[in-house]
């Protein structure tokens, strides 16, 4: 039981994002059939695939951030000797926390602003849709903060003994 439940929470941006993913398809697939075979439709299975996918759009970024999968240029960073390639690494990290922080902050204020305005067809609150970017740039924030704290514990322990003693 604590494997499996360690499982969920490690993987747990992944495990969502998939089973958004799988609605997406799963409803794409049934209008399909039900508009050329049937010659009938289900008028809100676009807008909740649509609603789905964006959700796993999000939440797959935030789990790629978290496993450090995104696209990165860092091969001047990694030419460096260890005491720069460690500052430039945290001055990044710093960065990257200011800017998830600041679009956590920006969504907030989408939301409150747009929360009133209504989907087309399901009559739902678009911020059940919108939420995804708030939820999505929060989680980035807290592994921002814990990629920056991590490489600041490691600021010792990964420079060259010279480097240590200042030679």
């Amino acid at each position: 039981m604590k494997k499996v439940f360690k499982f969920i929470l490690t993987n747990l941006e992944e495990l969502l994002a998939s089973g958004f993913l799988i609605v997406t398809t799963t409803l794409v697939i049934i209008n399909v059939f039900l508009r050329y075979v049937m010659n009938s439709g289900l008028i809100w299975t676009e807008e909740v695939a649509t609603g789905c996918f964006v959700w796993s759009v999000f939440l797959g970024a935030a789990a790629c951030y978290k496993r450090k999968a995104h696209i990165g240029v860092d091969i001047i960073v990694n030419a460096l000797s260890d005491k720069p390639r460690w500052f430039i690494n945290v001055l990044v990290d710093l960065i990257l926390v200011a800017i998830n922080g600041m679009i956590v902050g920006l969504s907030i204020k989408y939301l409150s602003a747009s929360y009133t305005k209504v989907t087309p067809v399901l009559g739902i609150s678009s911020a059940w849709i919108s939420t995804t970017i708030l939820v999505s740039f929060a989680l980035m924030t807290i592994y921002s903060l814990i990629f920056l704290v991590q490489e600041i514990r490691t600021c010792g322990k990964t420079m060259a003994p010279a480097v240590k003693e200042g030679k």
